[in-house]
């Protein structure tokens, strides 16, 4: 069934499609985009089948590999190109890179639009159905792979030499289904087939050392101390192609592998698994996404694999500076390695342990170089997202890397000490070492005495970061902390995610818009002219009808595209709210019950997000949800005004689809405690407008839309911190009407009757500890949303507040965000590819 236009490639007005093909044609490899010889040579040579026989996923493979081979000649040439002139280049290390589906994507960065539109004609297939057969890469969870994603977009697209680092993993998080109301997680095998982008690179292998080995022990992988082993490190590649398909960059992800030998002896005499035991524990590594970290097994799992990348990731970085330098003391003109929040802290360790155990140079001249070319990004003000690893992991796997730390400690301490005497607390709290009866080494503060540059990700959580988070380590090194606050790519998260409206863009201000989202304020002289804001509602209203077709073939729900599409997709967790906007639904549902004819405009709410395994609220959130959802469908007054929808395992291609289809994006977490989100920006550059909090980005959003242009509510920051020590939900339900009677509505049981006291968590978190402040700003979100309902019976004011949004939305390019690190951090500049 057909939810999207046939060929979403239509290049932007103005676009030369014959030129870009000759620039192609021009190259030894001699094709007309995708040309039916090379899709059907795909087909024959590497499938072994006729053309006319081939399956959906062979076709796709096939088409797949034909666009592959088109950018093959540009990805080498930007390597040999990077060899040649010895560019500074940015290493960017994740754990996460949700990277979503590669084909249109690719197709539209190379400018392949037209063409491939005529080869899917030609070729008779169904461009949808091809599209749906290659599943979106496990390779990350939520905003931060995501936004690494977008990075690296955009550093291709600004010419920049970059290269990512990240880890294979087989499975993803986990795919969600959705039974009987709950969240169950089964496996998401996304590599059960073979990948048409990757390219496994064994001549490049790195050789990683660790203290310890492994052996099966009844039905458990077990360390064995001081037996020293070996992991192999297999780097598979990845095309990211920038805009316009000249520079081509690498992501490289590690998967894990044991040494090519195993116990024949133990093997032959019918010890089978003892005998894998060494190629299982390799192998299992990068096997998961992850692991349930609710167990020390798992913790232990995440432990070892965030060494693992690092320790990947620096010896092949360091092979690539050696190739082409013979003096160490240019590392840092040579190399920015970015450490993509926590996780990669290690970095620290292992550079050092590098420069002094390998290049043999002193402490003082390798902690220069290391801390001149590192540069971390923190996107948390949560303490339990600031990693904390127990010292005696260290001593088991890296017990060297352990003493670096150590040395590193010793000599901040001493630094502190010199500028802070007689300041006891200020020692504790800064010390890379966190005592107790477990000794944790704090990877955060790892990460900020080791590097040049701390950055947030959004002006408040900046400022937080400095003044609360790591107030002391921000004093000892004020020069070291600065701001970048997030963006998104433009070209999947509008270009490609929403044609329709990019059209209209491009048809009222051109096309330079792709690559310099700023053009978009253009279009606020347009906010005014009655005949855009015809089209634009016209847009709004066909991507809306696309995609309640596409819901409806994927999930079977029948949703009318008259009502509004009311959004809130994110990690279920508690901070982000979720059971705030249920709270919302309650309250109107309970209106509606008092009064069935209330006037209010008929909604469809959607959410969308997965709960950690081991997150048992979050799991409950989502059942409640559910449970909330079958009331009101039961209901024959509040069902006629209200629809609340929970779409399951909640990717990439999910979003790409409803986010354009969105008239209103919740953004409303507790302020305070959203880093930046990028969500937001993705709504907003599509037209849907914020209800939220004055958290994160959405912030400068308003900043940048203004105010009244908002639907902003709740307590600020500040108001957040200055009340908890005196916050008391119970307030609020003895004296907020509405409060009191959703609250009493969940402990009665209505929202489930058959299992009785179920919500009962949910009612006793929000009534009698609320540590998330849900209550606080209820009444405030449902004067917000009455604010937002008023507008929407005004339907050019709706349109003309949309547009005015769509058209501030430039400064969340990730382009921009880009720019500042390669200007702010890393000092690279771009590097054309002839």
């Amino acid at each position: 069934m057909s939810t999207q236009p046939a060929a979403p490639f239509s290049p932007s007005a103005g676009f030369d499609s014959a030129t870009a093909i000759a620039g192609y044609d021009e190259a030894p490899l001699e094709f007309a985009r995708v040309s039916k010889a090379l899709y059907e040579r795909h087909l024959v040579f590497d499938k072994v089948v006729v053309p006319a026989n081939a399956t959906a996923r062979e076709r796709f493979e096939a088409f797949a590999l034909s666009v592959r081979d088109v950018l093959a000649q540009s990805w080498v040439n930007t390597e040999s190109t990077y060899a040649r002139e010895n560019p500074k280049r940015v290493y960017y290390l994740s754990m996460e890179f949700l990277i979503g589906r590669s084909l249109a994507n690719n197709v539209g960065n190379l400018l392949l639009g037209a063409a491939a539109a005529r080869a899917v004609d030609e070729l008779g297939l169904d461009w949808l159905a091809t599209l749906d057969q290659e599943p979106d890469a496990g390779l990350g969870n939520g905003g931060l792979g995501r936004l690494a994603a977008c990075f690296l977009d955009s550093m291709a697209t600004l010419q920049l030499p970059a290269m990512g680092y990240g880890l294979r993993y087989e499975y993803g998080m986990f795919k969600q289904i959705i039974r009987d109301g709950w969240q169950e997680e089964q496996p998401d095998n996304w590599l059960d087939r073979h990948d048409p982008w990757e390219v496994r690179r064994v001549r490049e292998q790195v050789e990683i050392h660790l203290n310890c080995s492994f052996e099966v022990r009844e039905g458990t992988l077990r360390a064995i101390a001081a037996k020293p082993s070996r992991l192999i490190g297999v780097p598979y590649d990845r095309p990211v192609v920038g805009y316009g398909g000249k520079t081509i960059n690498t992501l490289r992800l590690w998967a894990a592998r044991a040494p090519d030998n195993f116990d024949f002896q133990a093997f032959s005499h019918g010890e089978f698994v003892g005998a894998v035991a060494e190629a299982l524990e390799a192998e299992s590594l990068t096997r998961v996404l992850y692991p349930d970290d609710s167990t020390s097994l798992g913790q232990g799992l995440r432990f070892v694999q965030e060494y693992f990348l690092v320790a990947c990731s620096m010896a092949d970085l360091v092979r690539r500076f050696r190739r082409h330098n013979t003096d160490w003391a240019l590392l840092p003109e040579k190399a920015a390695v970015q450490l993509n929040d926590t996780h990669p802290s290690f970095a620290v360790a292992e550079l050092m342990r590098i420069l002094l155990d390998e290049a043999r140079l002193d402490w003082g001249t390798a902690w220069d170089l290391t801390r001149r070319t590192l540069g971390y990004t923190n996107h948390t003000l949560l303490p339990e997202a600031l990693e904390k690893w127990p010292v005696a992991w260290f001593q088991l796997l890296v017990p060297r890397q352990l003493e670096i730390i150590y040395e590193i400690n010793r000599r901040l301490l001493d630094a502190v000490s010199a500028r802070f005497p007689e300041d006891e607390r200020r020692l504790q709290r800064m010390s890379l070492i966190e005592e107790g009866p477990v000794k944790h080494v704090r990877m955060a503060n790892l990460a900020i005495v080791g590097s040049h540059s701390t950055n947030g990700v959004a002006e408040i959580h900046s400022r937080l970061l400095r003044t609360t988070t790591v107030k002391d380590l921000a004093e000892m090194f004020p020069e070291r902390f600065n701001n970048k606050t997030n963006g998104v790519t433009p070209r999947r998260w509008l270009l490609l995610a929403n044609p329709p409206l990019a059209d209209l863009i491009t048809h009222a201000i051109g096309s330079a818009w792709i690559s310099d989202l700023g053009q978009l304020s253009r279009l606020k002289s347009l906010a005014d002219d009655g005949n855009f804001l015809d089209q634009f509602t016209n847009v709004k209203r066909e991507t809306k009808t696309r995609c309640t077709a596409w819901l409806n073939a994927k999930f079977g729900l029948n949703l009318d595209p008259a009502t509004i599409f009311d959004c809130h997709i994110k990690r279920i967790h508690e901070y982000k709210r979720q059971l705030l906007n249920a709270l919302r639904i309650v309250v109107l549902y309970n209106r509606l019950r008092e009064n069935p004819r209330l006037d209010m405009p008929s909604r469809t709410f959607f959410f969308a997000g997965k709960a950690a395994p081991a997150y048992r609220l979050a799991k409950l959130i989502i059942k409640f949800i559910e449970n909330l959802a079958q009331t009101i469908a039961a209901d024959p007054v509040a069902s006629r005004k209200l629809r609340v929808v929970f779409l399951p395992d909640y990717d990439v291609s999910l979003a790409e689809r409803l986010i354009p289809a969105s008239e209103v994006s919740n953004q409303i977490s507790t302020a305070g405690y959203e880093a930046s989100g990028t969500s937001n920006m993705k709504f907003m550059m599509n037209g849907a407008l914020t209800i939220g909090t004055r958290d994160g980005a959405t912030i400068e959003m308003a900043a940048e839309a203004g105010e009244e242009n908002f639907f902003l509510f709740g307590l600020t920051a500040e108001q957040v911190a200055g009340s908890r020590g005196w916050y008391d939900p119970r307030w609020h339900y003895e004296h907020d009407p509405e409060t009191r009677a959703a609250l009493d509505l969940i402990a009665s049981g209505h929202f489930n009757g058959s299992e009785p006291d179920l919500f009962r968590p949910i009612y006793d978190t929000l009534a009698r500890a609320d540590y998330y402040m849900h209550l606080a700003d209820l009444n405030s979100y449902l004067e917000a949303d009455q604010r937002l309902l008023d507008l929407y019976r005004r339907p050019r004011d709706w349109a003309r507040t949309a547009v005015l949004n769509v058209a501030s939305s430039g400064k969340f390019s990730s382009d921009r965000t880009i720019a500042e690190y390669a200007a702010g951090i890393w000092g690279v500049t771009a590097c054309p590819i002839p």
